[in-house]
């Protein structure tokens, strides 16, 4: 009989332990794009095809992720701070950002490659994230992430070719930065 008990309070242990329902759920945030910029080192042309790539993935990664709120019905003006966070806490939120997104590199470019008829389409991608906390504007986070995709095509590269490996890399690149910038979130902040 005893080793029966044992196996039961094992057994309950290890459901309580395993049971994600216990585990602590994970903090909101409202996100809103302020910007997309790049580096004046980026070239322009450059820049002109990656920028509407990234805040493309950029507000794609801010509607879909599990722990953003894309919109926030009924919030009262930013400029009124108290107010602001009332909002914010009635609607259990950890954090409201304004978020400017700065390409800090990107590149193209076709390397040959040891099949015949074929090159190597080349995409690197590097994005800097800043989160300014509303209401206040004062520093919320940073977030750096970069990407490099490496497309095999024809002789002729094809738009389509050139949007597949610009729109992959600006989604790597952003879901690079937002895994640093929920990990800088999920650590309390020191007390001063």
């Amino acid at each position: 009989m005893r080793p029966m008990i044992r196996l039961l309070i094992v057994a309950s242990t290890l459901f309580l332990v395993g049971n994600s329902a216990w585990a602590a759920p994970k903090k909101k945030y409202h996100f809103e794009l302020a910007a997309v910029t790049a580096k004046p080192e980026v070239k322009p042309d450059v820049a002109k095809a990656a920028t509407p790539r990234v805040e493309l993935q950029v507000k794609k990664a801010f509607e879909s992720h599990p722990q953003l709120v894309a919109k926030l019905e009924g919030a009262p003006p930013k400029d009124q701070a108290d107010a602001y966070r009332k909002f914010l806490v009635k609607k259990r939120l950890s954090g409201a950002f304004l978020v400017t997104v700065e390409v800090t590199e990107a590149s193209e470019e076709i390397v040959p490659t040891d099949k015949p008829n074929t090159q190597r389409l080349v995409v690197r991608v590097a994005v800097h994230v800043l989160g300014e906390a509303i209401p206040g504007r004062t520093m919320g986070f940073t977030g750096d992430g970069q990407a490099t995709i490496k497309q095999e095509v024809g002789k002729k590269v094809r738009d389509k070719d050139k949007e597949f490996a610009w729109d992959s890399a600006a989604e790597v690149a952003i879901a690079d930065a937002m895994t640093t910038v929920f990990k800088q979130l999920a650590v309390p902040p020191k007390k001063q």
